[in-house]
Formats: C-alpha cells, sequence, structure tokens
C-alpha cells in the first residue's frame, strides 16, 4: 500500500537546535513503517525513530531519502525550506 505523496522535510523546533529529517504520508503497517526507518537509517548511516506514523532521521538526508523512496515507489517530494 503505498502513499498518494510523501513529504520529506527538515525540522529543528523542539530539538535544541539539531536537525532532523522527518518522513511524513507513509501509509504502512506498524512493523513495514519501522523496517522502512531501519533501512533509510542505514542509507544514511544515521539514528532515529518512529513516532506517530512520521520517520525520524537524525541530520539533514532529505535528498537521499528522496531518492530512495522514488526507488522504492513511492511519490516522494521534498516540502519547506
Amino acid at each position: 500500500m503505498k502513499a498518494d505523496r510523501v513529504r520529506v522535510s527538515r525540522e529543528t523546533k523542539g530539538r535544541k537546535g539539531k536537525g532532523v529529517t522527518v518522513v511524513t504520508g507513509v501509509v504502512l503497517p506498524d512493523a513495514q513503517l519501522k523496517r522502512l526507518a531501519k533501512e533509510l537509517k542505514q542509507s544514511c548511516g544515521s539514528g532515529g525513530t518512529v513516532k506517530q506514523e512520521t520517520i525520524e532521521i537524525q541530520g539533514d538526508h532529505r535528498d537521499r531519502i528522496v531518492e530512495e523512496l522514488i526507488r522504492r515507489g513511492y511519490q516522494a517530494k521534498r516540502s519547506g525550506g
């Protein structure tokens, strides 16, 4: 089950100035969402987590994540600045 549009953005709010890449709009069951997050973290060489159906990857990896999601068949798009 693929989402209509997956958004990849960067946030720093509430993280003491540290930026994280946030992936929203991925409609998957919890287990598959966690597996996707793990694979994205490995491809970026970074840590992260899944919170409330969003994937958070530490650091600014928007371009790499968008490329990886498009390769997997998602309609991924960068959002924000």
